[in-house]
């Protein structure tokens, strides 16, 4: 049964006021979601997003779609069984962003999409690795999709097990992002609960029943 997780990101952190929403079906062996981000930095936008993992962890499929004012463009990001990437993007309007770009050949060996700013990427290594459940640390390259422009880059990263439900994200690219660590809260699923500079999860009380006075 799908499950429905709701982000809200940190205007202390990075990447400005956001807000996530995803739609996620998981099973002990991938993962498919459907959600939505909506930003403000450096523009307003919309991203919809469709992501299959679906086996062992391993991206299948990403595609998104970007919206703002008077523009759009969208990206559908695939990997084989072989390992080999390939990238399909459109634009339509004019906007003060970068061209979305892939040199795919520089994604030989990665097994992951990391959507920028949103926490339910993360979930995939975590998972494929076990670690926010046994000791473990693992370097990996991604995927990584920037937004709002759908530009798509390698990047380095380290996933370190610290403790049950809490794995420490460390950034490996040799840019102004190196060395950035970050020590994820995560809930039974292996889904960010909190993520710190990031997004938080926005959680719900018990609805409150109507007094009689307000009937």
């Amino acid at each position: 049964m799908p499950i429905a997780v709701t982000w809200k990101g940190l205007e202390e952190g990075v990447g400005g006021w956001r807000a996530e929403l995803a739609t996620i079906e998981l099973d002990d062996d991938g993962v498919r979601a459907e959600g939505t981000q909506i930003g403000a930095d450096p523009l307003p936008y919309r991203a919809d997003y469709v992501l299959d993992a679906g086996r062992g962890f391993t991206t299948a499929q990403l595609e998104v779609y970007v919206t703002g004012a008077g523009w759009s463009r969208d990206l559908v990001l695939t990997r084989d069984a072989g390992g080999t990437w390939v990238a399909q993007t459109r634009t339509f309007g004019d906007v003060d962003l970068p061209a979305p770009a892939a040199d795919t050949a520089l994604l030989r060996g990665a097994l992951d999409c990391d959507l920028a700013f949103s926490p339910l990427t993360n979930l995939m290594p975590v998972r494929r690795h076990q670690l926010d459940r046994r000791p473990g640390r693992e370097d990996i390259a991604v995927a990584w999709v920037s937004l709002p422009d759908l530009a798509v880059h390698r990047s380095q990263q380290r996933y370190e097990h610290l403790a049950d439900g809490s794995v420490r994200f460390t950034s490996l690219d040799d840019d102004e992002s190196h060395g950035f660590t970050a020590d994820l809260r995560l809930d039974r699923h292996g889904l960010v609960v909190e993520y710190p500079q990031l997004a938080r999860r926005v959680v719900t009380g018990a609805r409150v029943p109507p007094t009689k006075e307000s009937r």
